[in-house]
């Protein structure tokens, strides 16, 4: 029953972040946000809600190897799997403002949390410096990104954003989203940890694969809709923007919420982290968008990661 629940979690889980990224795109679409800064806001916070809700939960239960494993699991399923399937769906272009801005803060982020984690606790003053981070990222990419990105990233009614009949409609998909988030993630902590315990899984495992992959399903559908449709500006800004989100918001609050302590989660997982996170680095310097190839270098580095950590159960 605990597979049948976990399951179903998934499926709430799902449509709760298609509601709540459908309603808030229409919605920042009706402001004038470009899709390249929506992606990189508004979609990644969306599709990340599942993320939020399972971490702080397992914080305030006292699961911080369920929290910060979620977190990097979840930030390695983003590229290895979500970015490594849509540059194989269709090439990726990549532009300037990912390579100078958005993937710099990406990698920044993933180094300060493996120098504040090193020691496999997050304080609270730690937690407060990756939401103060956050914060100022996000002000400047509304404020000064907009205006900067507004010409290049305008593609009229074709920048696959659905534009509801008015924006109450908007604001109810946001609220049944955000219900359906927080009943799912509800679901998906109670019977993940159950299920971890008869299989003989530690917590720290549980987050990094299971529960990691589940909570990424909303980002793997959006990026990989987005590649199909030829979107390359919301399915890189929704995993880049996501991980920024993880690390500095998730972490932030639930570090907040209760100093983070996880010994089972040790540096290599860290460092698995950073590494495919340069590699996405050193892939888009070297090109203008991201190829099949890239893409199956991708999801190949992170079958090698999930081999490694299986064996070590």
């Amino acid at each position: 029953m605990e597979i049948v629940w976990l399951l179903a979690s998934l499926v709430i889980l799902y449509f709760g972040a298609e509601g709540l990224v459908s309603g808030a795109s229409s919605l920042a679409k009706r402001i004038g946000i470009s899709p390249l800064v929506i992606g990189l806001t508004i979609v990644s916070i969306g599709t990340s809600a599942p993320e939020l809700v399972v971490s702080i939960k397992a914080a305030m239960n006292g699961q911080s190897a369920l929290s910060v494993g979620n977190v990097l699991g979840s930030n390695f399923f983003n590229i290895g799997i979500i970015l490594g399937l849509s540059a194989l769906i269709y090439p990726l272009a990549v532009k300037r403002q990912l390579l100078k801005l958005d993937v710099p803060v990406m990698l920044l982020a993933t180094l300060l949390f493996f120098l504040f984690f090193f020691d496999s606790r997050i304080s609270k003053i730690e937690a407060l410096v990756f939401i103060v981070f956050f914060v100022s990222y996000t002000v400047y990419l509304l404020i000064f990104s907009k205006k900067k990105n507004a010409p290049e990233n305008d593609h009229g009614d074709d920048d696959g954003i659905r534009l509801s009949k008015h924006w109450l409609i908007d604001v109810l998909f946001i609220g049944a989203g955000l219900a359906g988030l927080v009943y799912g993630s509800d679901l998906l902590v109670e019977n993940a940890v159950v299920l971890a315990g008869r299989l003989g899984m530690s917590e720290a495992m549980i987050g990094l694969t299971i529960v990691a992959a589940g909570t990424s399903m909303p980002e793997l559908a959006t990026s990989v809709v987005a590649a199909i449709k030829k979107r390359a500006d919301i399915a890189i800004g929704n995993v880049v923007g996501s991980n920024i989100f993880n690390i500095l918001l998730i972490l932030g609050v639930a570090g907040l919420i209760q100093p983070i302590s996880a010994p089972d989660i040790n540096y290599v997982d860290s460092l698995f982290v950073i590494g495919i996170s340069l590699l996405l680095w050193v892939f888009m310097k070297k090109n203008t968008r991201l190829g099949r190839w890239q893409g199956a270098a991708f999801i190949l580095l992170y079958l090698v990661y999930f081999s490694v950590k299986l064996s070590s159960m």
